[in-house]
């Protein structure tokens, strides 16, 4: 390999891990702000949990009210940081995915009820933005989907805390 295809090589890696820092903290403080949205309204999310119809029985949908904030913070906070950066991904697409369908699935049968156009449809699905047209975040929610699952494709990366970068090396004397 000549020296410019490597320099090139190391360019492109750099940018993609820049890339993946970024991504990292947008989606990750995007986590944190909806969780705390949800955790301090809890009745208020709960509301909007129970306004889906889910098949769920009242308490599946109470935990679901009580922890789905603190796991959004909790992925959110390890995205930002950079520690299991893959598996707080795959976590959120794992939440992301059922979401957006359940979105999608009210959306459809506001529509019908209605009779407007998919589009102009708008109503508050609780991820802490308020009320938003439903194009709209089925577009942010399968962005963050597709951000999520590259971030879980990707190994190590820059500014990510490791935990090999704690462990003190051989030669160090305790002090």
């Amino acid at each position: 390999m000549s020296a410019t295809s490597s320099g090139e090589t190391t360019a492109q890696t750099r940018g993609v891990d820049y890339a993946a820092a970024l991504a990292r903290w947008l989606v990750g403080a995007l986590f944190i702000y909806m969780g705390l949205h949800k955790a301090l309204h809890p009745v208020e999310f709960l509301k909007l949990v129970r306004q889906y119809d889910l098949p769920l029985h009242h308490v599946a949908l109470n935990f679901v009210a009580a922890t789905l904030p603190w796991f959004e913070i909790f992925c959110g906070l390890l995205l930002v940081c950079g520690i299991a950066v893959r598996g707080a991904a795959l976590l959120l697409v794992a939440v992301l995915v059922p979401f957006t369908t359940a979105v999608l699935m009210r959306a459809l049968a506001m529509q019908k009820a209605g009779g407007l156009p998919f589009c102009a449809i708008k109503f508050d699905c609780g991820c802490g933005a308020g009320e938003v047209l439903i194009c709209r975040k089925l577009a942010e929610n399968c962005l963050l989907i597709i951000t999520a699952t590259w971030l879980t494709f990707l190994r190590g990366g820059i500014f990510c805390l490791r935990p090999e970068l704690l462990k003190k090396s051989p030669g160090d004397k305790l002090s």
